[in-house]
């Protein structure tokens, strides 16, 4: 279900540079799912297009937003105040389906500010008895949200200059816990998904993985979020699949990526 509503801003804080944690009371969160996102506007009417934001966790009382600033329209959302208003569309995107987890042995990766929406994912599956490892990547020790992991099981942490856990990426990190599971879900930049797309077909496991593209509306209209498909679209006969609306959650086996 899209619906726009105006929000208020309960608050706003940095994580760490450049990272910012935006919680908003809405009711937007009786209809949300993990791994689904929203689109944020910006007051400022020269910015023209709201922001694809994906939810980090769904509260009582609303939605929890962790993004990093990219731009004019982000950089907005950091100087917000409580008791602010906030334009909202959403919730958008499929995200992830729990009932085809049940059972299962399940790694969320997460890497940069593909983190925060493995928190809502993460949280979900413990409530569903879900047996689930969280696999966080950073650049650094900020380890932004771990301490809010933590409270639903133990994180294993990889760092990119080797500051904490273990050296490297997400992907290290698992060959180095010896990590196995029947499916992954992960979140993060395409070089990260690139590699989970592979070992997932490797090791013959099903990998779900959220697509980041660049969008303008987000309800499947302008076209700019297409992703290439392996598999050819009944209805337009070519390769391709809208991000914000067949997605952000894909098989890996299904896009080229």
């Amino acid at each position: 279900m899209k619906i726009c509503k105006t929000g208020i801003v309960e608050s706003v804080s940095m994580l760490s540079p450049m990272i910012y944690d935006l919680a908003v009371t809405t009711n937007l969160k009786d209809y949300a799912v993990p791994g689904q996102f929203v689109m944020i506007y910006p007051k400022d009417k020269s910015t023209l297009l709201p922001r694809p934001i994906s939810i980090c966790e769904i509260t009582e009382t609303g939605l929890r937003f962790v993004f990093r600033i990219a731009g004019k329209g982000t950089a907005e959302f950091s100087g917000y105040k409580a008791g602010d208003s906030i334009k909202l569309m959403g919730p958008l995107g499929n995200g992830y389906d729990i009932n085809l987890l049940k059972g299962k042995k399940v790694l969320t990766l997460g890497g940069g500010i593909g983190v925060p929406p493995m928190l809502e994912l993460t949280k979900a599956l413990k409530s569903q008895n879900i047996d689930v490892t969280a696999v966080l990547g950073y650049r650094d020790s900020s380890l932004f949200l771990k301490d809010d992991f933590d409270k639903y099981n133990d994180t294993v942490v990889a760092t990119e200059d080797g500051s904490i856990g273990t050296k490297g990426n997400v992907m290290d990190a698992i060959a180095a816990n010896n990590l196995k599971a029947d499916v992954i879900c992960a979140c993060g930049p395409m070089p990260m998904l690139r590699a989970i797309k592979a070992y997932a077909e490797k090791e013959n496991i099903t990998a779900f993985i959220s697509l980041e593209e660049r969008m303008a509306c987000g309800v499947g209209a302008c076209l700019g979020c297409v992703a290439k498909t392996t598999k050819e679209d009944h209805h337009s006969h070519v390769n391709n699949a809208r991000v914000c609306t067949e997605g952000p959650i894909f098989d890996s086996k299904e896009v080229d990526i």
